[in-house]
């Protein structure tokens, strides 16, 4: 006799880590999520090169964690950590976990500043996906979204998100020599995806591989040159 799934929903306690809690009043608030095998502090790091004393950085942390190497024996001090934000067992509930804790954190750091202030996510790597579905399926409408170093989700709903997305300034930026775009078969398929929902979004290309360069998030940041709105 097979046994029988059930669910019960917990309190946890999520971490984030955040920039600029000295800066009173910002001019723009960023959310930025990181990849796989991460952690929201050492993804933080990146962020220095525009922490220039106007934003406000914050940076989730995904609620799984796990150890990243595969040294012998038990682990230790020295084992180094990862995060990631789901797997695809129970995944349907996993991504409406982080959305709800997504959209409870924004309630909350937003809730000190001003109304109207410009927020800007960032999704890098497998943050991609976490990015493009809290701005569709929760509460979040930012100013703008980057999605940084993958794919849009397949399974994301693409008429769900051209509404969601209507007053959303949204892009990709991609590197060169990043080999998660290597499979032009995957790229045709993205490409499809979004001309059948009349999704037309700009995609940069820089040179470099698959991490956040602090020269390219600065021009990202900035819209200088070819990541000009």
């Amino acid at each position: 006799m097979a046994g029988v799934e059930r669910h019960l929903e917990v309190v946890r306690t999520a971490r984030y880590w955040t920039l600029g809690d000295d800066v009173a009043s910002p001019s723009e608030v960023w959310f930025v999520l990181h990849g796989y095998r991460q952690l929201a502090g050492r993804f933080l790091a990146r962020f220095a090169a525009i922490d220039d004393g106007t934003r406000r950085i914050i940076a989730p942390e995904g609620l799984s964690r796990f150890y990243v190497g595969r040294e012998a024996g038990r682990h230790g001090p020295a084992s180094v950590v990862g995060a990631t934000w789901m797997t695809r067992e129970d995944r349907d509930r996993e991504i409406h976990d982080y959305v709800r804790y997504l959209d409870r954190l924004a309630e909350v750091s937003l809730a000190e500043l001003e109304p109207e202030i410009p927020v800007v996510v960032l999704g890098f790597s497998q943050g991609v996906a976490t990015a493009a579905r809290w701005t569709t399926l929760g509460a979040m409408r930012p100013q703008r979204l980057i999605l940084w170093g993958d794919f849009l989700p397949p399974d994301l709903d693409g008429f769900r998100a051209v509404t969601a997305w209507a007053d959303t300034e949204v892009l990709l930026v991609r590197g060169a020599d990043d080999g998660v775009f290597a499979d032009e078969d995957l790229l045709a398929a993205e490409r499809q995806r979004l001309e059948a929902v009349g999704l037309r979004l700009p995609a940069h290309t820089y040179v470099g591989g698959h991490d956040v360069l602090p020269e390219v998030l600065a021009a990202v940041a900035t819209r200088s040159g070819p990541f000009g709105a």
